[in-house]
């Protein structure tokens, strides 16, 4: 015989010979009623919240606005606009006071005693004072104008000085030292110690200007072989007497001049 678990057949089976008062089989026997109905509650439980959104909004709002339709429009005369009167052409201010008192001058003419209408002024009158067609009161604070004209006398001619550094390349006239070039370098031969290093050998590079007047100035080194080359070139540049400067178009100008100094130790 095929037993099914569903029904409640399978209790008698299990609770055979067995006090069935016991609450454990009551319990079972009524399981089935017991789901099917927590099923069909919690199934309306259920439907009522998913609906329950739906149903309000079928609902009235019972705070709805009641909106007013009924506006009436009433026309309203507007006063005329008034006329702009357009103002007549008025003269333009009249000029400030002049800082100083202004007298007015009268044209001597030749006339009779009874004829005389306004006597001219006294030169006392005209002290420290500008002569015009009326009299006008001055005013201390006013700003003085002068009304004299620019004078055309002689213009001075203001030249500027040049102190472009010149290359020697393209220069007119080249510096010079005094009895010649092979003299400046005899001039740095004899006055340049050299560092008493075993096997010390190379070039120092070194570029100064000569300036309008031939002192040496702006002395740079721009590769030494260390050992102190460097500075003691600029030592020996430093004490050397003045060159004879060089000239562009006739004036005696900066020129920039270098200078390579072969060195090599006693082995």
């Amino acid at each position: 015989m095929k037993l099914d678990i569903i029904k409640n057949q399978w209790l008698d089976i299990v609770f055979e010979g067995r006090n069935k008062i016991y609450g454990a089989y009551e319990l079972r026997k009524s399981n089935g009623k017991t789901t099917v109905k927590a099923l069909v509650i919690g199934s309306l439980i259920f439907s009522f919240a998913v609906a329950a959104p739906l149903i309000a909004s079928f609902l009235p709002d019972s705070e709805e606005e009641v909106v007013n339709n009924d506006i009436k429009i009433a026309t309203v005369k507007l006063p005329p606009k008034k006329k702009e009167e357009i103002k007549p052409n008025q003269p333009p201010p009249p000029p400030p006071p002049p800082k100083v008192d202004q007298v007015k001058f009268v044209k001597p003419v030749v006339a009779k005693a009874e004829e005389v209408t306004e006597d001219p002024p006294k030169i006392v009158d005209l002290k420290d004072k500008k002569v015009g067609a009326e009299t006008i009161k001055g005013d201390p604070d006013a700003v003085l104008t002068v009304d004299e004209p620019v004078g055309k006398g002689p213009v001075q001619e203001v030249i500027q000085e040049d102190n472009t550094v010149y290359n020697t390349a393209g220069i007119e006239v080249k510096p010079d030292f005094p009895g010649g070039i092979e003299k400046f370098y005899k001039f740095v031969g004899n006055n340049y110690k050299t560092p008493e290093e075993e096997g010390l050998k190379g070039k120092v590079y070194v570029t100064f200007v000569v300036e309008k007047d031939g002192s040496l100035t702006d002395i740079k080194v721009l590769r030494d072989i260390g050992y102190g080359t460097g500075a003691e070139a600029i030592r020996v540049l430093k004490k050397c007497p003045k060159w004879t400067p060089g000239e562009q178009n006739g004036k005696k100008v900066r020129v920039l001049y270098s200078l390579p100094i072969t060195i090599q130790s006693a082995e």
